[in-house]
């Protein structure tokens, strides 16, 4: 069994030691790969996270001193036809995958959230069958228009 720590962090000051901003950022854009977003994106999505106006929460897994895992959770302040939470980030140490870490994440964040929450997921990421075993279902299909 492995002995993890969870936590609920909702601003920077409560980050433990060793556990700052730019070493979280790190540990999301590398852990994440190759369905990464860019570092400034970890870091915009964290800070957005820790902002008291608009909101979330990260929910931070360690072995010790270590960073085993991360979720980022958004509030988006919307209902309805988009769901109030935002899955952003779920990231976990490759040598613990398959252990349950990431599934413990997802649960922990969804106890904190009031009302649904979404995340985005690449069709080809191996996590999308996690996603569905702890109830996500498909919704939509994603389009996107982007000037060139």
């Amino acid at each position: 069994m492995l002995d993890i720590s969870f936590r609920i962090i909702e601003s920077p000051d409560q980050l433990p030691p060793g556990a700052d901003l730019e070493k979280l950022a790190d540990f999301f854009h590398e852990k994440m790969k190759p369905y990464h977003d860019t570092r400034a994106d970890v870091v915009r999505g964290l800070e957005y996270a820790f902002d008291p106006a608009r909101g979330g929460f990260l929910v931070l897994a360690q072995q010790g001193e270590e960073i085993a895992g991360g979720l980022v959770m958004l509030d988006t302040h919307m209902g309805g036809y988009i769901p109030r939470n935002l899955l952003l980030f779920v990231a976990v140490e490759p040598s613990l995958r398959g252990r349950g870490l990431g599934r413990s994440l997802i649960e922990r964040a969804a106890e904190r959230c009031e009302g649904p929450v979404k995340l985005h997921v690449e069709p080809d990421n191996p996590a999308a069958r996690l996603y569905q075993r702890v109830g996500f279902e498909p919704k939509y299909l994603e389009m996107r228009w982007s000037r060139k």
